[in-house]
Parts: structure tokens; sequence; C-alpha cells
């Protein structure tokens, strides 16, 4: 499940660190967990959509690995941002 462009550029807004940030880690973590949100509602539908839920532990995956960089880079923006997105550690 892809995001529209209008959300992700809502997503984006609101986690950017400067103005032209695209990329950094808690935008990408950001952007992650909004797909990641989307594709759990799909599957409350679609039971046996086991290639898509692959896809999402691929996604879950790669958030994973950005927390643990964002935890070894600068911890306190860690926490914010689990607060922010409702995460567990």
């Amino acid at each position: 499940m892809t995001l529209s462009q209008k959300k992700k550029q809502e997503v984006i807004k609101e986690f950017k660190i400067h103005t032209k940030d695209t990329g950094s880690a808690e935008v990408q973590i950001a952007l992650l967990t909004e797909r990641i949100n989307n594709l759990s509602h799909h599957f409350t539908r679609h039971k046996k959509d086991k290639h898509s839920r692959r896809g999402l532990l691929v996604m879950v995956g790669r958030r994973r690995r950005l927390l643990d960089y964002l935890k070894k880079k600068d911890n306190r923006k860690y926490e914010e941002i689990l607060n922010k997105l409702s995460l567990r550690k």
C-alpha cells in the first residue's frame, strides 16, 4: 500500500528537521510507520494475503534498523519519535 502524495507531504512536514529535509531517519521512520499502519488495516479484510505480509515484515525490519541507528546517533530524538508515533521500545 502506497501513501497518497498529500498524506506523504503531511508526514514529511511534521517530522522534517530543516526546510528541504525529505530523507532524514526521522522522516523515513514516520513514512514507514504510516505505510505499516495502512498495511495492518489492509490485513483485517484480507487475511490470506501472504505476499503483502512479507512486504510488511520487510518494512518493519527496515524501521527497526532505522530506529536502532537513531538511538545510537541521538537518544533524545529516538525517545521523541517513539512518543510521537506511539511505538514501543
